[in-house]
């Protein structure tokens, strides 16, 4: 089976589902990662903050697939937004990961802190050598990701976001579509807790699919590109089991009516002090 893709700015084809990481670590990511890539995937989604990109990169080179056929993305800590320490903190996944390069390296999360023309000017450095192949940003509001726009001198591919039916973020995913920014969807299954919609497993029982399949699907027919992650080979095979069925446009509609604007991580307060983003008084 070949993963269907969307087309970024650069002409590279981002595979439109792509194996999760966050939270996962050790042999159970190995073990994941070894899954996917047995059962299909070729889009694997990492980062720096995820403490497991040593382990990803282990198990991506116990797989025979060529690297020309994976797409690898990573990500950079906001307290690593400065010039030069992107730069090394790019230099780092990428000897983690054992690759010469990254398809998508993304600003995991806006830092009002540091200059966003200095981490994107650092982003265009890493494209210019090869170390990248696509910039993208997460978690950026429409506000954030049109300042982005505006002073990057590489184009923003990509915006990850936390997206399902639950907190469907209409006025961002619209101003992505207006500027040809592909929208990923973070926690696609709202970090477990969309198992628990009445509706989700009504359509399940429906369409005897598992509550997963039915929102991965969903999110695939509104142009979303799902990165689910799972601890367990099982689901992670079922995750990509999504493709070649569709759902009844009054079904979709269904889903699209459970918005509640209610995010499971992506909140409006920040712990400006922790790892992620190391901002001092």
């Amino acid at each position: 089976m070949t993963t269907p893709t969307t087309t970024l700015p650069s002409g590279d084809e981002l595979p439109v589902v792509g194996c999760g990481t966050w939270d996962i670590a050790g042999e159970t990511v190995q073990e994941s990662v070894r899954a996917a890539l047995d059962a299909g995937y070729t889009h694997i989604d990492t980062a720096e903050g995820y403490m497991n990109e040593e382990a990803v990169g282990e198990a991506i080179a116990d797989h025979d697939i060529d690297r020309e056929d994976l797409f690898v993305t990573s990500k950079v800590l906001p307290k690593n937004l400065g010039y030069e320490s992107l730069i090394g903190a790019c230099e780092d996944s990428l000897e983690k990961l054992g690759t010469d390069y990254l398809d998508l390296y993304l600003i995991h999360w806006p830092n009002p802190a540091i200059s966003l023309r200095e981490s994107l000017q650092a982003m265009a450095t890493l494209e210019e050598e090869g170390l990248v192949r696509n910039v993208g940003v997460s978690n950026f509001s429409a506000y954030q990701l049109s300042c982005a726009h505006h002073v990057s001198p590489v184009d923003i591919a990509v915006n990850q976001i936390e997206f399902h039916p639950w907190f469907q973020r209409p006025d961002l995913v619209d101003y992505c579509r207006e500027t040809d920014t592909t929208i990923e969807a973070a926690a696609p299954l709202a970090r477990t807790e969309i198992f628990e919609d009445e509706v989700v497993n009504e359509l399940a029982d429906s369409y005897d699919k598992s509550p997963a399949q039915i929102v991965l699907r969903w999110a695939i027919e509104r142009d979303v590109v799902p990165l689910p992650k799972s601890s367990s080979p099982d689901h992670v095979r079922e995750n990509l089991d999504v493709l070649e069925w569709e759902l009844d446009e009054e079904d979709r509609e269904r889903l699209d009516e459970r918005e509640r604007d209610q995010p499971v991580y992506d909140t409006p307060a920040r712990e400006w002090t922790g790892d992620v983003y190391g901002i001092s008084q």
